[in-house]
């Protein structure tokens, strides 16, 4: 399990995090939701280790993750940024075989090759597989990202805004490779999501933050309440539930409960 203890961030006399404790179910999709600057990319990034807290622990499985070697870390955590900076001319192939590093350092062996195999292949990517990264529409380019965090195949995957920029079609096959991760092999995934449907209908726990700090978390029928989104983004919500999921109506909530 991943936990933060009273942890702050803070940029010389600016707090970003305040006293944040949360823990993050194992095995479960976590969405972190709240308005921009409320703090959720910069808890992210510190899980991932990509910045350090000014106060606090930030801990994996009761161990502080400063006390944890680096490339032990990676073969543990798995972080996609929100937008990966490849300047290289690579195929599919070859940027999934850059999830393997902590393992081979480059010099790829026998259960890189089939970790990569496996990742390309849990993402229906083989007809793409010697495709150049940046001949991809932004979806393909996003799929073709998500399988190297895949192939590095450690217990927790961190995703910030895995669906910034994409189609519907593409959030949807984002938003069910990871439930899958889940499902099937039990990995635990904790991203950064704005669009309050996806979050409500793939996630098995919700964060939100707002002003730096945890506004509310738990399951997702504990969160997603008219009354909690109303005062997380100061909007008014109207949701609807059945058996197919949640529709979280913020355009033109109706007072008689249906959608116009």
């Amino acid at each position: 399990m991943i936990s933060l203890n009273h942890v702050y961030k803070a940029y010389g006399t600016r707090h970003v995090l305040s006293d944040v404790s949360v823990q993050f179910p194992p095995g479960q999709v976590t969405s972190l939701i709240g308005p921009n600057g409320a703090g959720k990319t910069t808890l992210l990034m510190l899980i991932a280790r990509l910045l350090a807290p000014t106060r606090g622990d930030v801990l994996i499985g009761g161990r502080s993750i400063s006390d944890v070697p680096v490339r032990d870390y990676a073969k543990r955590v798995a972080t996609l940024r929100q937008s990966p900076d490849f300047n290289l001319r690579l195929t599919v192939e070859e940027l999934v075989a850059f999830g393997r590093f902590p393992y081979s350092r480059g010099a790829l062996t026998a259960q890189d090759r089939e970790a990569i195999d496996e990742a390309i292949e849990f993402l229906s990517l083989q007809s793409l597989r010697l495709c150049y990264i940046d001949e991809l529409s932004g979806g393909q380019r996003q799929m073709a990202f998500l399988a190297m965090t895949i192939a590095q195949q450690t217990d927790y995957l961190l995703l910030d805004e895995p669906l910034n920029n994409l189609d519907m079609k593409h959030g949807v096959q984002i938003m069910r490779a990871l439930r899958r991760l889940c499902d099937e092999q039990g990995r635990t995934v904790i991203l950064v999501v704005h669009d309050i449907n996806f979050a409500a209908n793939y996630s098995d726990h919700i964060v939100a933050m707002k002003g730096g700090g945890i506004h509310c978390h738990g399951p997702v029928a504990e969160v997603v309440t008219e009354a909690h989104l109303r005062e997380l983004f100061d909007l008014d919500f109207e949701i609807l539930q059945s058996e197919q999921g949640f529709v979280c109506n913020y355009f033109n909530p109706s007072p008689s409960r249906e959608l116009i």
